[in-house]
């Protein structure tokens, strides 16, 4: 098995580099809008417009309409699909019962982003056959024995036909032209149904079709049976792809029967492991008569409803920022979170839906697994808590939010996690000292509890010119402005520090050698910063504050969430943040408004805290002597600045 997988790999691989270089010349191997983009959906435009015409000057009810139905079923579709989908990247209600313990990458993704081609095909190619037979229009609601027929047809010829029809392509030459295309999925998913080729969705078409054309050919066919086999056929379609089992083994200990009727997501990942096997749509039977079913699939369903998730090494705690970012989550859409945020259209009608979400959330009060991936052998996860930013300035809250968090580093103490790094306000300093309230508060804890701050000072430090002489510096007192103002004092870089505290001022300046002391001002005023071109805002800052820095100024930030680029005469520094690893496997979500693959840098402090093993809390005041340590300890684990 493990020869033909590596021959296999070696195949999708060549095919792979051809498809890249645009040769692929395979016969109907591509599909004919595939330079439309994402305006292939223009393709149901003459439907909807011949819909509306029907409808209001036919004076047509629009229910009546076969094209209603075509564009509604096409919706529906969709929905199943996005629907399995959420469900598969809710890794907090699957997380013990997934088949692969790989995730999705971008590359897979990219590779699924036109999973439903399929279901255009399908409403064309309707469309014209109920043009050419208009009979077949004039179906009832209802029709009892339209479900026995359907049900007869599938049995008798889909299945059957579908059996060898797959076996076919798994031959050398169509496997090598066409079906490959499906098993360079990396991990199933439910849009891996119906990422295919052309040619191989037109078999599947007939497949689909024989049923509902042959039960209507008949007289028996009705609309509940149109919807409700070819949505049935999705559904069951969506549950084989999926990587979490949701068929309990016990049902086949009570009726072995049942083995041979009901098909499993365990039972189509063994054929994708070892491609001579288990070739059935959705009956193991046809497997058993053609002597091709795998006899450990049993075994390994039951094997996968038994075991137990494996704990990660490293948690990045993270917290929502707003009700429209909180859609930016694999089990929303799995298209949008593999992007950088940004606020698109289709979320504007989500928000009602999203903003009932949240307050369940708030309600059940339990953070949650979000995303995972693996970097050398080591899986890390991102957990949330179910809180928004405005909520961690509000008093009354601190409390309850501390509670969560301290729930969360309980728990991954106990499943044996080896370090929890903090998110931005999820280690505020006026609400828990960044960490130090949980650690004085735990002190047995072997979870190390990390704010990953000494590597966020270090990528803006880094950031800054060798030859800059001086800086204004907002939120100046805070933790990362006071380890930024000392190391750049000790760089004999002169830091105007933007504070009304005298005494937060003297207490950080006193930490400079002496004779560097007179290198930290204290100012007020935004004015005093009117010729100095290196901005450091630690602090929100308004579009009128920002008109006194000189044309030309650069704005470094670590303030959460970023100031508005208002000045088109300067420039602007993201938040601090570093690329991963170029070893890191599974990663197919991107966090919040960075680019693929790159993270916030206290989520990346964090992980360079366990790769390098340190057993220490990194909680509290940033030690300044450590900067220069954890940015070159980043580097050499392969991080690198954005």
């Amino acid at each position: 098995m493990d020869t033909q997988k590596e021959n296999i790999d070696e195949i999708c691989l060549e095919n792979v580099k051809v498809c890249s270089s645009g040769k692929m010349g395979a016969p109907l191997f591509g599909w004919p809008w595939e330079n439309l983009g994402s305006y292939k959906y223009l393709l149901f435009g003459p439907l909807v417009v011949e819909l509306i015409y029907s409808s209001v000057y036919e004076k047509r009810r629009m229910e009546y309409s076969w094209r209603f139905h075509i564009l509604l079923l096409s919706s529906l579709r969709g929905l199943v699909h996005q629907l399995w989908s959420s469900f598969d990247n809710m890794l907090f209600l699957n997380r013990n019962t997934r088949l692969s313990n790989k995730g999705v990458d971008f590359d897979q993704i990219d590779k699924e982003w036109h999973w439903d081609n399929f279901i255009i095909l399908q409403a064309i190619v309707a469309s014209i056959i109920l043009l050419i037979n208009p009979t077949m229009t004039n179906l009832p609601i209802w029709k009892a024995t339209g479900i026995i027929f359907c049900m007869i047809f599938h049995i008798g010829l889909s299945e059957p036909l579908y059996y060898w029809l797959h076996r076919f392509l798994h031959t050398s030459y169509f496997f090598q032209h066409y079906h490959w295309l499906h098993h360079n999925s990396k991990v199933n998913h439910p849009y891996t149904a119906g990422h295919a080729t052309f040619l191989e969705h037109l078999l599947l078409y007939v497949i689909i079709g024989v049923p509902i054309v042959g039960t209507t050919l008949l007289g028996h066919g009705s609309i509940v049976t149109f919807y409700g086999y070819i949505l049935a056929f999705d559904f069951l379609r969506c549950m084989g792809h999926t990587n979490v089992e949701v068929v309990p083994h016990h049902i086949f200990d009570t009726m072995p029967i049942l083995k041979y009727i009901i098909y499993t997501p365990t039972y189509h990942l063994i054929h994708h492991k070892d491609m001579k096997t288990n070739f059935c749509l959705f009956l193991p039977l046809f497997d058993v008569l053609g002597k091709t079913m795998n006899e450990s699939s049993w075994d390994l369903h039951k094997e996968i409803l038994r075991k137990k998730a494996k704990a990660p090494e490293f948690v990045f705690l993270a917290h929502g920022v707003d009700i429209m970012s909180s859609m930016h989550v694999p089990f929303v859409f799995r298209s949008l979170s593999s992007l950088p945020f940004a606020t698109e259209l289709i979320m504007f009608p989500m928000w009602p839906f999203s903003l009932l979400v949240v307050l369940i959330m708030w309600a059940k009060s339990k953070p949650f697994l979000l995303t995972f991936c693996h970097l050398r052998g080591r899986l890390l996860q991102s957990w949330i808590v179910p809180r928004f930013g405005f909520m961690y300035f509000l008093p009354f809250a601190k409390d309850g939010i501390n509670n969560q968090i301290e729930e969360a580093i309980l728990v991954a103490d106990k499943i044996g996690v080896k370090v929890l790094s903090l998110a931005a306000l999820n280690k505020n300093e006026a609400l828990n000292g960044g960490g130090k309230l949980f650690v004085m508060k735990l002190p047995d804890l072997n979870v190390r509890v990390v704010h990953g701050n000494t590597l966020t000072a270090a990528v803006i430090l880094n950031e800054i010119h060798k030859d800059v002489k001086e800086v204004f510096l907002t939120g100046a007192t805070s933790k990362l402005g006071r380890a930024i103002a000392i190391y750049l004092a000790r760089r004999k870089v002169r830091v105007l520090m933007l504070t009304k505290s005298k005494e937060r001022f003297s207490s950080i300046q006193k930490e400079v050698p002496l004779e560097n002391q007179n290198l930290l001002v204290q100012v007020t005023k935004y004015q005093a910063a009117k010729l100095c071109k290196t901005w450091i805002l630690g602090k929100w800052t308004t579009p009128n504050a920002q008109k006194w820095a000189p044309p030309g100024t650069h704005f470094h930030q670590f303030v959460v969430p970023p100031v508005f680029e208002f000045r088109t005469d300067c420039t602007y520094s993201k938040l601090a943040a570093m690329k991963l690893p170029d070893d890191v496997q599974g990663l197919g979500a991107c966090e919040y408004t960075m680019e693929r693959g790159v993270v916030h840098a206290c989520h990346a402090g964090g992980i360079v805290h366990l790769l390098e093993g340190w057993k220490h809390h990194e909680v509290g005041p940033i030690n300044v002597d450590r900067i220069d340590l954890v940015w070159e300890a980043a580097l050499r684990h392969g991080f690198k600045p954005v």
